[in-house]
């Protein structure tokens, strides 16, 4: 039996949902877009697979998650390369292509990071809000009494260097934490990256730390964790293709507590959850840019 999935827009969702007093991000594709870089470097790693040894750890035929995934890697063991259709819609993590393409296999799948790590150093530098409001949302939070981090498979020299230039640097200084990919021994989807960044904070996991991703390696790291897992459907995914990806099955049991679409809905959720009225919300905004403003003008 699955369990359905919750959006939320659902009545309900703003009440089953333990308020956060962390809230934990995903960068690329959640945050902030870095997306041609990011398929620039896979495009560089793919041809690649042999001399790494990776080619015969693919997953084997029969063991993909959906027919997609099974079509995927069949199209990468004879081409060495994504199709060109993935990479049109622009709409699937690095992350998660390791995980369709290698499955299980961590050594692989550190392999695969490393390489891709090599590849991407040739392609970063670019940088953009993901929907350009995203830091007004992370100021209005700082207001809430909650730490606030980035949680991210990215290396940090790249990570670094694109918080140090999007938007001018704005965004300095508003994270209470930032774990990036080579912090842990194990990327996502293992727990390990979110247990790190609530050791950081000293916060002990629960439902009360809340870890926002555009993944399905997202989901599984915060429920192994044992945190709130909210996906953020800023690709755009039909329901149909997201009960696809979480079943809910006892092979495949991971799900999000909730989805949201953008962050709009994700400050409806936030709000409701808090019962936050409008004005509380314009008041904290306003203080939020103050202090801001205070703190730079002081720089």
């Amino acid at each position: 039996m699955t369990i359905r999935l919750r959006y939320a827009s659902s009545p309900d969702s703003g009440h089953v949902l333990t308020p956060p007093r962390v809230i934990l991000f995903d960068w690329h594709a959640t945050l902030v877009d870095t997306r041609d870089a990011m398929y620039h470097a896979v495009d560089d790693m793919l041809p690649r697979l042999d001399e790494l040894g990776l080619t015969a750890r693919l997953v084997a035929e029969g063991r993909s998650k959906t027919a997609e995934d099974a079509r995927l890697v069949q199209y990468v063991r004879a081409h060495r390369r994504l199709h060109p259709k993935i990479k049109a819609a622009r709409r699937i993590s690095r992350t998660d292509i390791f995980e369709v393409l290698f499955g299980t296999d961590e050594q692989a799948k550190r392999v695969a990071h490393r390489a891709f790590n090599d590849c991407y150093r040739k392609h970063y530098g670019e940088v953009q809000p993901f929907e350009g409001n995203e830091r007004d949302m992370l100021l209005e939070l700082r207001e809430f009494d909650l730490k606030i981090g980035i949680l991210t498979n990215r290396e940090r020299e790249f990570l670094d260097h694109e918080l140090t230039i999007i938007e001018g640097g704005s965004w300095v200084g508003l994270f209470d934490t930032v774990v990036c990919g080579g912090d842990t021994a194990r990327h996502k989807p293992a727990p390990d990256p979110v247990l790190k960044a609530l050791d950081d904070l000293g916060v002990a996991p629960g439902p009360d730390s809340w870890y926002v991703g555009d993944s399905t390696t997202d989901v599984v790291a915060a429920n192994r964790a044992g945190i709130t897992s909210v996906f953020f459907n800023g690709a755009g995914w039909e329901p149909a293709w997201l009960e696809k990806i979480f079943p809910g099955t006892q092979e495949h049991p991971h799900q999000p507590a909730v989805i949201v679409q953008d962050f709009r809905d994700f400050t409806l959720l936030f709000e409701r959850c808090l019962h936050i009225s409008a004005a509380d919300r314009q008041r904290a905004l306003r203080h939020a840019h103050d202090v801001m403003g205070d703190s730079q003008g002081s720089e």
